[in-house]
């Protein structure tokens, strides 16, 4: 039994850890030269000194991959994260901020422990088009600061780095040993160096730290007052932070066709933030970006995003010179690539095929997007949507037909379908209420009832039919349907039509 045991956990390090090592550290090492400018970036956004974004970037990849639900996923610092911070910087310091970081991991743990990741079952696979497509034209648009007003050498470089990262797969044997990329960073730096071109480098976006993080408690009083300042903040991070990964998550699945667990990875992303705050980091989490460019480069396994944070770390510590060195026109061409290949192609060619409302959720969550620089905005628009567009085509797979027997002065109305909110005033219309009938019997075997809209509804037309003398009689609900009526109906009650005139 305990060998059993053994070979199973064997296994399973072996196809989570150890399955891909060469690909993975690649990747995990062009990953990590591609965070450094990113950190930084993000940690001037939130205003404050680029080592905060940089240990957060190492602490959040190390833990997450460890506690994380999705292999081959990066999470660091984010631009999306920076943007909530800068006013409670602005405003109380970095000291607030590392306990509203804290606070926030907290606040994820709980959502992944209330098993809030399966929520994503709800949004539409046009919300996550959408979302891809946004997130590579914001790629793409964030990339154009380092294309304007600069001269031609960057231009050059650029161009040159995109010619490498598409080429160098065709060149025999190197081609699928070395990730593009990589090579893109190395050959377009050593070139830089040797000709001594004045272009901006890494280090013209801020000073790389020379040491390690160390233990930081926030030094912020531990009462009520602090957390009604920090409670806004964490949890509009903890939100966003949540739903990017989530939503990151299910592109990585998509790309390696395996399945991630998302509420494992809410409590990761909660324990990586709670890390990174106690470490001096700001708040982070899954990075779509750096996501691509893992995997396009090969990785697969918790190994690559462990190998990125290591890795950054060790370039940090001991090559801090060299990768000051790095031309930001490299990482420029590696972030164009990752745009490139982002953005979701065969949804445009879609456009005529898919039905009107799928493009409209997609266009719309994209230019929502856009135009906040917010994803989550923009899944957010893009799943309402989807919903309206939803219940109002369910609210038409309603059909109410009758049959009258004129002899006995008797009708029977047969009801198919979903009664709710969005088709309760068509079921209410398909009732002749002032008809002179002495017994109406409503057939609900087919029908199902979802709220108390629904209940309503057939309170209204049971109480009226009543009040003018008919007799009803409502047969064939299914259990849960019965179950709601005599919850929430009043139309078999003692008072039931004084009830609805009362509302």
């Amino acid at each position: 039994m305990r060998l059993a045991l053994g070979e199973f956990m064997l296994e399973k390090l072996k196809a989570t850890w150890l399955s891909n090592i060469r690909a993975d550290v690649l990747a995990g090492l062009v990953v990590a030269l591609a965070l450094i400018p990113e950190a930084i970036a993000f940690s001037i956004i939130a205003g404050v000194d680029p080592k905060v974004g940089l240990y957060a970037s190492f602490c959040i990849c190390v833990v997450i991959a460890f506690v994380g639900g999705r292999p081959a996923m990066i999470s660091a610092a984010t631009g999306a994260m920076a943007l909530l911070m800068v006013n409670l910087v602005k405003d109380h310091g970095l000291q607030y901020l590392l306990a509203a970081t804290l606070l926030c991991g907290v606040l994820q743990i709980c959502a992944g422990y209330l098993r809030l990741g399966e929520l994503m079952r709800f949004v539409s696979r046009s919300v996550v088009t959408g979302f891809v497509n946004a997130l590579a034209i914001l790629i793409f648009m964030a990339q154009l600061p380092e294309l304007t007003n600069v001269t031609w050498p960057v231009y050059a470089m650029t161009a040159a780095g995109l010619g490498i990262i598409y080429l160098f797969p065709y060149v025999p044997a190197l081609g699928k040993l070395l990730p593009s990329p990589l090579v893109c960073i190395l050959v377009l730096t050593a070139i830089s160096m040797y000709l001594g071109l004045d272009i901006r480098t890494v280090g013209d976006m801020g000073s790389l730290p020379d040491s390690l993080p160390i233990f930081l408690w926030p030094e912020v009083p531990l009462n009520l007052q602090t957390l009604l300042i920090i409670l806004p903040y964490s949890a509009a991070l903890a939100v966003v932070g949540l739903l990017e990964s989530m939503m990151t998550a299910t592109i990585v699945d998509d790309l390696t066709e395996t399945d991630s667990d998302k509420n494992r990875e809410c409590k990761g992303q909660g324990i990586a933030n709670i890390t990174a705050g106690l470490l001096g980091g700001m708040a982070g989490c899954a990075m779509i970006g750096q996501s691509m460019i893992n995997v396009k480069s090969g990785g697969r396994t918790r190994l690559s995003t462990l190998s990125a944070g290591v890795l950054l770390l060790a370039m940090m510590l001991f090559l801090g010179d060299w990768l000051a060195s790095i031309p930001m026109a490299a990482l420029v061409a590696v972030m164009i690539m990752v745009s490139i290949s982002t953005f979701s192609w065969q949804s445009i060619r879609n456009l005529k095929q898919y039905p009107l409302s799928t493009n409209i959720v997609m266009v719309v969550t994209v230019v929502v997007v856009v135009a906040t620089h917010n994803l989550a905005f923009g899944v957010i628009a893009g799943t309402l949507l989807a919903a309206m567009f939803f219940a109002n085509k369910i609210a038409h797979y309603l059909d109410i037909t009758s049959k009258v027997d004129p002899v006995h002065k008797h009708r029977t109305y047969y009801v198919v379908g979903q009664v709710f909110f969005g088709s309760a005033e068509r079921f209410t219309s398909a009732f002749d209420l002032r008809e002179e009938v002495d017994t109406v019997t409503i057939d609900l075997r087919e029908a199902h009832f979802w709220d108390i809209t629904a209940v309503g509804a057939l309170d209204k037309v049971v109480l009226k039919l009543r009040r003018n003398g008919t007799v009803v009689d409502v047969i064939g609900m299914n259990r849960a349907t019965t179950t709601l009526v005599d919850r929430f109906g009043v139309h078999d009650k003692p008072d039931g039509i004084d009830t609805l005139m009362g509302h």
